[in-house]
């Protein structure tokens, strides 16, 4: 990932991986009229057609993959991720989730391949997480240590009708890094409304950062999950 990228994928998609038994197998297919991660185009605002399978087991052990097109001005076409996790209950009303995510961009000349860790803690309708990158290739920046990076992130989720929600995010991402890239740490932050309907769920979200010169950005979004 250089200067001209923070270039990476979403994190929120979620896959699970398998047992012998009470496993559950889905795949997800989508599309986004501008794919953010962290408040940051990965498609130089442009479309983007996105997909992956879910392997989940009812231990909360879960796996899975996720891939999008993309556009950093370079080589790179496409996104692939690959995560792992486990994730429950450990008191009324509260969950806990910990998980690895390796970012992927197998066409590009650059090696901006990283993997990170994420902590979520989550209460009814509130979610708190961290995230830390814990092994990354040499061309994501030009900082002495490319794995001083983190995000911390808020989430919050509101059913407003028996298929309409309401979501509200920050994010705050931080590290040499990220000054690197940015020249300074930064927020995002986002209000999305979701809607589930018999043919997928299709969003709508307005998100924004306080980078110098970014604008808030609109996109709307559609997927569809299936089982296997």
């Amino acid at each position: 990932m250089n200067k001209s990228l923070i270039q990476a994928v979403a994190l929120s998609s979620t896959l699970l991986l398998t047992s012998t038994a009470f496993a559950e197998v889905s795949a997800n297919i989508g599309a986004t009229s501008n794919y953010l991660w962290r408040g940051v185009t990965q498609t130089d605002d442009a479309v983007a057609v996105q997909g992956g399978l879910d392997y989940a087991h009812e231990s909360g052990f879960y796996a899975g993959t996720w891939a999008s097109n993309v556009d950093f001005g370079d080589a790179a076409t496409y996104e692939a991720d690959f995560y792992a996790g486990y994730g429950g209950e450990f008191a009324q009303d509260f969950t806990y989730d910990i998980s690895y995510l390796y970012y992927a961009y197998p066409d590009s000349d650059s090696d901006y391949n990283f993997g990170e860790v994420t902590l979520l803690l989550g209460w009814k309708w509130l979610e708190l997480g961290y995230s830390h990158v814990v092994n990354a290739d040499s061309d994501v920046s030009g900082a002495d240590s490319e794995t001083d990076w983190g995000y911390l992130q808020a989430n919050a989720s509101f059913p407003l009708t028996e298929k309409l929600s309401l979501g509200i995010h920050y994010g705050y991402s931080q590290g040499d890094v990220i000054e690197d890239l940015f020249g300074d740490s930064y927020s995002d932050y986002n209000v999305s409304l979701s809607a589930d309907t018999d043919l997928g769920t299709v969003s709508f979200m307005a998100s924004d950062t306080d980078l110098d010169e970014d604008d808030v950005k609109v996109v709307l979004g559609y997927s569809y999950s299936f089982d296997l």
